[in-house]
């Protein structure tokens, strides 16, 4: 006999994840402003759904964006600020509580103004 399946389980985002983040810096060809430190916490990774969810967190500065024909992402900001420039020159801020869709294709560059910490999810399907 076949047991029932499992219900899915919940993933927990706390302000403090308990691992250590993946700590990385824009490639040197693609920064236009400084050499930012980024911290990554990958809380929820399914390669079957092309899913990756978590926490990142950037000092100052500003670096090219190009994502690819099916990457999508969602975020939200925490705490900071940042400006998003798309490759045609406009430009969008956001802060504590705005959230941001970023479409497959699009290029331009990302901007931290201000120490940024967001919650993200990015699909690549």
């Amino acid at each position: 006999m076949d047991q029932p399946a499992r219900p899915p389980r919940v993933i927990r985002f706390d302000p403090a994840p308990a691992t250590a983040p993946v700590i990385d810096h824009p490639r040197p060809e693609r920064r236009e402003v400084g050499d930012p430190e980024r911290r990554t916490w990958v809380l929820h990774e399914s390669a079957e759904e092309g899913l990756a969810a978590g926490i990142w967190e950037c000092e100052p500065g500003r670096w090219r964006i190009a994502f690819g024909p099916r990457e999508h992402e969602y975020f939200i900001v925490l705490e900071g600020v940042c400006r998003l420039h798309d490759a045609s020159g406009h430009v969008e801020t956001f802060g504590p509580g705005q959230a941001v869709v970023l479409p497959p294709g699009f290029e331009g560059s990302f901007e931290v103004l201000e120490r940024l910490r967001k919650h993200f999810v990015i699909i690549e399907k």
